[in-house]
């Protein structure tokens, strides 16, 4: 993986099947054409979904996303729609990736897809919906790869559990992804500060943020989320948001991801250091809009300043005005005009 900060995912789905109907183009075209998209955005990685619908899901389990926006009923025919790919086309899709610079994964459902993703994949992904599959995760934690887990709809336990399972496993590098499993999330529910209780309760982790919040005009939500703390950050990606389909209406396309990316570049330069001293472009303004003691009224030499012989004003060229206290009682060395700023050679 690489070490950019925040590391951005561009979780591609099997949005490219609808791209490729609304294009006219293969599957595999549309896949290249995300990743060449993914590239150009300046996203780390592109990632895809490897699944069988008859392994993945039961043929009666029902819809759990908007219906309004995806008519499908279950999710056995939803995901029969889009398992066409298998090993031949994930290699393609990652030596594509990797010639453009960027990373490549796939979250696996089933043993056979974690298996044949081995060699293609620079970190492995774990959906939400598996927290609870601790097996599946004992036997991906094992192949010896980073570990990005999702920890949707899960309680604190579930997510200590799946953590536990990893580190069991052997698996070193861990990142867990803050997830709100709703699609769309409204943003009332995304609920960011989870990543503070995530990286407080977990510490030997790494924290980050998988996004179902709807794109707002100044990718808002991602901003926040790294603010608070989130070093992945994992977004559904699309390339025509109007797409009818599960993952196009709360996707970001392209420039979403480059409005993102230019919000954690600005917030990485405001941030800065954590030192608290005098930069040097302060050093000036530091000077010239202090206070130095001034004399109220003119004064000759060997009288003695009093209180009512003193007030503050600028520049900070002169003493200080906490050094009052002992600059009063203190005679004037020369004769001195009124508002003249008072060094320590007069006095």
């Amino acid at each position: 993986m690489k070490k950019t900060k925040p590391y951005v995912i561009a979780e591609i789905g099997v949005n490219f099947y609808d791209t490729a109907k609304e294009l006219n183009i293969t599957p595999l075209e549309a896949a290249k054409l995300y990743i060449e998209k993914v590239a150009e955005a300046g996203i780390d990685c592109a990632k895809f979904q490897s699944y069988k619908a008859n392994t993945i899901v039961s043929k009666n389990s029902p819809a759990y996303w908007d219906t309004k926006k995806e008519p499908t009923k279950t999710q056995y025919e939803l995901f029969l729609k889009y398992d066409y790919f298998g090993e031949k086309e994930y290699k393609i899709l990652s030596d594509y990736a990797h010639s453009l610079g960027i990373d490549f994964t796939s979250t696996p459902f089933d043993y056979a897809s974690a298996d044949y993703l081995y060699d293609m994949v620079d970190f492995y992904k774990i959906s939400s919906s598996d927290l609870s599959n601790l097996p599946f995760i004992r036997y991906i934690g094992a192949k010896g790869k980073p570990v990005v887990l999702s920890v949707g709809a899960a309680y604190l336990s579930e997510v200590d559990e799946g953590i536990r399972a990893l580190k069991e496993s052997g698996c070193k590098d861990i990142t867990i992804l803050h997830c709100v499993l709703s699609y769309p999330t409204d943003p009332k529910n995304a609920n960011l500060r989870i990543i503070e209780t995530l990286k407080n309760d977990f510490p030997d982790v790494k924290v980050g943020f998988s996004d179902h919040v709807a794109p707002d005009s100044t990718m808002m939500t991602l901003a926040t989320a790294y603010l608070l703390g989130a070093e992945v950050i994992e977004k559904h990606f699309t390339l025509n948001k109007k797409l009818a389909g599960n993952d196009h209406y709360h996707a970001g396309d392209p420039e979403d991801f480059k409005k993102a990316i230019t919000n954690f570049r600005w917030i990485d330069k405001i941030l800065g250091s954590p030192e608290k001293t005098v930069l040097k472009c302060e050093e000036i303004p530091r000077r010239e809009a202090r206070r130095s003691l001034v004399l109220t009224r003119d004064m000759k030499a060997g009288e003695i300043i009093k209180a009512e012989d003193l007030m503050p004003k600028r520049p900070g060229t002169g003493i200080s005005p906490r050094f009052t206290d002992i600059v009063i009682g203190r005679s004037l060395k020369t004769d001195l005009k009124e508002d003249t700023i008072l060094t320590w050679k007069d006095v």
